[in-house]
């Protein structure tokens, strides 16, 4: 059962989450995708502790697992939902349980893992050049803006019509002599 790359990167990307600055995916996501529980995920991870290191993974604090709630629609604990926090992994972290799981599906998936973060980086990239080229192009017309407007107002000058001298062409006569 081998799934085409682009048809399986989509729930993948869906699934990458910008936590604490960086993008992430969560534990119960991971274990999905890898085709395992979630517990057995984490026994995995909690017996290889020294292959997470901080930039690999990390626990959600109570803030964001309550947030995280609020936002999937989870049930609340003691109700049959989660008693811990989640664990969240950031690409490295996620290409590492895949190793420490050890199973075909999980060594697979990794490679859909890793081109999703690498396709979200990609994206990322291109809306910050983007933004950069709608900025300078602003830049530009403001001054094409002002440059238009000063032209506009020396033209109205121009053709506005001037007092008029009230002073007569000729020969004039002094007053009172005519």
């Amino acid at each position: 059962m081998t799934q085409k790359p682009a048809a399986l990167a989509v729930p993948v990307e869906s699934r990458i989450l910008f936590l604490r600055r960086q993008r992430v995916v969560l534990d119960s996501d991971l274990a999905e995708l890898y085709g395992v529980t979630v517990k057995r995920l984490n026994q995995q991870v909690q017996r290889n502790q020294d292959r997470f290191p901080a930039d690999f993974m990390f626990r959600l604090n109570t803030k964001e697992d309550q947030i995280l709630r609020l936002q999937i629609a989870t049930s609340k604990k003691g109700r049959g939902g989660r008693r811990y926090p989640p664990y969240a992994f950031t690409e490295h972290g996620a290409i590492m349980a895949a190793t420490v799981l050890n199973s075909k599906r999980a060594i697979e998936m990794s490679v859909f893992v890793v081109r999703a973060f690498v396709r979200m980086r990609e994206m990322l990239l291109k809306n910050r050049q983007l933004a950069a080229k709608i900025n300078e192009l602003d830049r530009r017309l403001e001054t094409h803006d002002t440059a238009i407007q000063d032209l506009i107002e020396a033209i109205k000058e121009l053709m506005t019509p001037g007092e008029t001298s009230k002073r007569k062409i000729g020969f004039q006569l002094p007053p009172g002599k005519t």
